[in-house]
Formats: structure tokens, sequence, C-alpha cells
């Protein structure tokens, strides 16, 4: 694994400075699959800097993430949106999928909001659901893929930091509050709001029926691919942290009937149960984005005017 030196980070820091005039983002908002379009409502004097001109950051390669800094004014905030993020099964190590993170602290940021797209292994979550991240189950991390693994640099932060606390409780009061105050959207949209822990899961592929009865055995509420190296990389470097995931598919860990059974039954002319079952595809996510991109909007934008 090759390290990153801290001057890489303050030469890319340096480079996107120099485009803004001066404007300082106070928060950051990571935009998930099919949620970028967040960027789009940004208000006054809007920059955009592409990722392919900032030194360290590699190339987003997943649909529906443009791979642009996007800066601007947000409920009365300075913002700066990440539309498109880096993942691990893009083939980038965990320090180069977090890059921009560490960046966005050194230019100012002191506020990470994170979006994902998800698929719900809690049975009471539908798709369309938008759950709070309270914490978060990292099998990847702890077999040994962490974004804080080789040379500390101490002007991020510690070298053995605390995540018991990485999603800030301050922040998930203000979004729990925007919620219960925001009759609009809990009723006339039915928008729904749950808080629970998000599995973490290397992709690229979706997890198979046996993983997913594990992870929720161990205890998490959703299956994703991201958002962990980001929070930890924020965490690490002092950060508040506010995450979210947008439910768009549920999890399908149905354990499949015996196979020697089922075939002694049908050669014994017994009927058979048929299950019809939906599994998860980019398609979907993305759709099922589209479907709630206004709704999320709405959420964070009512967020930030109280952070």
């Amino acid at each position: 694994m090759e390290h990153i030196p801290y001057e890489t980070y303050v030469q890319s820091a340096d480079y996107v400075r120099a485009q803004l005039d001066g404007f300082a983002p106070e928060i950051g908002i990571v935009c998930g699959s099919g949620l970028s379009s967040l960027a789009d409502t940004l208000e006054g004097n809007v920059i955009v800097v592409k990722y392919d001109l900032i030194s360290g950051f590699v190339r987003s390669t997943v649909e529906g993430h443009k791979g642009q800094l996007v800066f601007g004014m947000l409920a009365g905030k300075r913002v700066v949106c990440m539309q498109g993020r880096f993942h691990c099964y893009e083939g980038y190590t965990a320090q180069q999928a977090t890059f921009p993170i560490r960046v966005l602290h050194l230019i100012g940021v002191k506020v990470l909001i994170v979006t994902n797209a998800a698929g719900g292994i809690n049975s009471n979550y539908e798709v369309g659901d938008v759950t709070l991240i309270a914490d978060h189950l990292s099998l990847p991390g702890i077999a040994g893929s962490n974004a804080l693994i080789g040379p500390n640099i101490n002007e991020f932060g510690l070298r053995f930091t605390s995540i018991s606390d990485i999603y800030t409780p301050r922040l998930r009061r203000i979004a729990a509050k925007v919620y219960l105050t925001h009759t609009h959207l809990r009723e006339e949209r039915e928008f729904r709001l749950h808080e629970g822990v998000y599995g973490w899961c290397y992709g690229p592929c979706f997890e198979s029926r046996a993983e997913l009865r594990a992870l929720k055995t161990l205890g998490a509420d959703l299956a994703g691919m991201s958002t962990v190296p980001e929070t930890v990389i924020a965490k690490h470097c002092g950060m508040e942290v506010l995450a979210m995931s947008l439910v768009t598919n549920k999890c399908v860990d149905r354990r499949e009937p015996d196979t020697i059974e089922s075939v002694k039954a049908e050669m014994a002319g017994q009927a058979q149960e048929v299950v019809i079952e939906e599994f998860p595809h980019h398609e979907e996510v993305l759709a099922a984005a589209a479907a709630r991109t206004s709704d999320i909007q709405e959420f964070v934008r009512c967020i930030v005017r109280e952070i």
C-alpha cells in the first residue's frame, strides 16, 4: 500500500482554494448514487471544480457519479457538494477513495453530511425510506481494509481514533427534529425516517443470502458499499458527521428450500410453493433515488439550515 504524504493533500487543497475566490465552505456533502442533483440546487456564485484537475483525486467510474466539486450556498450556509465519490471496489485503496475528505477538511469544512443508496436488511424498511446512520458494522475494516492503516498523519489526527461517536449525536438530533416538525414530508410525501446500523460491504457484487443473514445477526439494518471509509477519515480529522441512507432495494436473505427435498417432493407429485423474489440491480437503485430526489433535497436543506 502506497502511503500518501501530508504534502500531497496540502497541494490539492491549495489548488482547490485558488479556484474559490475567497469562498470558504463550512459544510461538505457527499452525494450518493442518484442523489447528485442536490448540488444543482446550490445558489449564489456557484463554482465547479472537476476532479480531473485536482491532483490526488482518482476517477469515479460509477453511473450517477459526475466527478466534480460544486461550491455554493444552501439554506444560507456555505457548502461544497461532492458529485461523485470513490469506492474501494473500483480498484482504489481506502486511502485513495477517501482522499477528497481530507482535502475538504483542509479547505475549511467542519461538518460532513454523507448520503448513500443502500439495501434494506431490516424487514421494517421499505424502498424509499431514509435511515439515519447511528453506527456501522465494518467487516472489511475489521479484516484489515481501514482507511487509517499506514503511517499516521499527525496533522490530521491521532494514531488511535475512537469512533464510538463517529455519527455525531447533535446532528442526528437536528435531523430528527426536522423530520418530526415537517408534516409535509411525513404526511403528504409519505417520507419515512428510521435510525439504524449500516453494514459496509466491499462490493461490487450485491451480497449473498448467507452474507445478508450474517449481517442481520450481527445487528446491521442496511447493506452498502461506501460511506464508512469516508466517515472514519472525517472523524480522524475532527469533523462532525451526519450520514444517511436511502433504501433503494429490499435485501433478499430468505434461505432457499433444500434442493434435494424439493426434487424428492416433485418426483412424488407434491405441489411446490412458488416464491417470486426480486434481486437488486443498479438501475433499480438509480430509479429509487430519482423517485425520492426532491424529498431528500428538502430534508437535507432543512438540516443544513439548522446546523
